[in-house]
């Protein structure tokens, strides 16, 4: 990972600095459309992209697929209970059947796992030929619960992480690479 931008990026002032350039990005995303279309070669996969933040990545994955696939999206709302991790609920689900095709689970980014390994076992249960997960981003350090993360872009150190969908508080989602956002913005006085 590469701390230096490309020379035409601006840098938010918000963003202490970019850790993943507009073309680092690109140059992994071909890199996972290659191994994806090799892998997939004739099995016709279906990517699930699991909205808001994975939409950058996904359509640019998509575009990188050479072999015949479909997209749908998941909608889910994660929230903490008192007492316990947290609850996972499906605001919208796949609008084509799981059954019998070949999932890949397409995320921003992997963290702790436990909102992916709630969605994986919800897939599995819809009997999928199989079910695999690509994200951009891993930070399997944080992981909690054992995931089969097949394809990654980049492995993440703990910085708190904005731009290309990511974002904080629905903001930084625009910006065209990777970038720390500065602990003042995200940090309560």
């Amino acid at each position: 990972m590469s701390s230096t931008p490309s020379l035409s990026i601006e840098r938010h002032p918000h963003i202490a600095h970019i850790l993943l350039a507009p073309d680092e990005i690109a140059g992994q995303v071909r890199r996972l459309g290659a191994a994806i279309s090799q892998d997939y070669a004739e099995r016709d996969p279906m990517l699930v992209g699991v909205l808001k933040g994975v939409f950058p990545f996904l359509a640019d994955l998509s575009r990188a697929i050479t072999v015949h696939h479909t997209v749908d999206f998941l909608a889910i709302s994660s929230f903490a209970q008192r007492g316990k991790r947290g609850t996972v609920q499906i605001l919208k689900d796949l609008e084509e059947s799981a059954e019998g095709r070949h999932i890949l689970l397409v995320e921003d980014i992997v963290d702790t796992g436990l909102t992916l390994h709630y969605l994986s076992r919800w897939l599995e249960a819809r009997t999928p030929a199989s079910l695999s997960i690509c994200t951009l981003l891993d930070r399997p350090r944080r992981r909690l619960v054992s995931l089969p993360v097949v394809y990654w872009g980049f492995k993440l150190s703990d910085h708190f992480v904005v731009g290309y969908g990511l974002d904080y508080q629905e903001q930084y989602r625009h910006l065209p690479y990777v970038g720390v956002l500065r602990p003042e913005i995200y940090l309560p006085d």
